[in-house]
């Protein structure tokens, strides 16, 4: 019986040339395309134009990828990339945060319903976010493929040896762990708009999401390495202080959310008592 999984995988798929492929950025691709998929079957159901899911695309897109690289260089190393703000833009050479990301997609949700739907920002993300759980699954996917961002020592069975990390013992693959609440907080939010039909209630799938999302971040964070030498003794992390405001605003959301309801196409009334 085996006491751990020895992982060695290359995070390379495949090279051409000059052209090389890692699974990180195709796990990234394909959490963008099954959002669109998913987001487009949801306007198509309320009616609403096809156009408007092509520009939340692009919005959305901008956002994640300009807010996580903005993230990880101003909430984990500010003093090296303010000082080297050209380096920012070297998106290749990695360096990408959740919390960034997610702040750039609150802003591009934003721009989105005051350019284009106005039917409401919480409105347009309790639609948005049902894929983009699913999207936050298939990046902590490309995490493990890169043997990265994992977690301390462990002697529970299913503990990784991340040997081209340099470890020799095994470690909490935490990023299978934020793998299961990107499945499960999916499978939550989906189910609510599909079966309960809980478009109606302002704020409850995005509050959901939100709780899903960063309240179990936050916990999985005490078991998780350090990503930057700062964090050393910190009591909590900065993945657990981004967290926070998440977490508070997501209860607040699912309180307000019993208050009042919206139709599919964002007009508000009142919820029966």
């Amino acid at each position: 019986m085996l006491n751990y999984i020895v992982w060695n995988v290359d995070p390379e798929l495949f090279s051409l040339g000059s052209l090389h492929v890692r699974w990180y950025g195709l796990l990234w691709a394909l959490g963008i395309w099954v959002t669109l998929v998913i987001t487009q079957k949801i306007f198509k159901h309320e009616n609403h134009p096809d156009v408007w899911v092509d520009k939340l695309f692009i919005y959305t897109v901008l956002g994640a990828v300009i807010g996580a690289r903005l993230g990880h260089c101003l909430f984990y190393n500010p003093s090296y990339y303010l000082a080297r703000p050209w380096e920012m833009l070297f998106i290749w050479q990695g360096g990408l945060a959740s919390h960034g990301g997610a702040i750039g997609i609150l802003i591009s949700t934003w721009m989105f319903h005051k350019n284009v739907s106005r039917k409401g920002f919480i409105w347009v993300l309790d639609r948005l976010v049902i894929g983009v759980s699913l999207t936050g699954m298939l990046i902590r996917f490309g995490n493990l493929m890169n043997s990265e961002i994992y977690g301390g020592p462990t002697t529970l069975p299913w503990g990784f040896i991340f040997v081209r990390d340099g470890q020799t013992e095994p470690m909490h693959p935490t990023q299978i762990y934020e793998m299961l609440y990107g499945i499960i907080t999916f499978g939550i939010t989906y189910w609510l708009y599909w079966k309960k039909d809980a478009g109606k209630k302002n704020g409850l799938i995005f509050g959901i999401f939100l709780i899903g999302t960063f309240f179990t971040r936050f916990l999985i964070e005490f078991i998780k390495n350090d990503q930057e030498a700062f964090e050393a003794g910190m009591f909590i992390n900065m993945g657990q202080i981004l967290s926070i405001p998440f977490i508070i605003w997501g209860i607040l959301l699912i309180i307000n959310s019993n208050k009042s309801a919206v139709s599919p196409h964002g007009t508000q009334g009142s919820t029966k008592r």
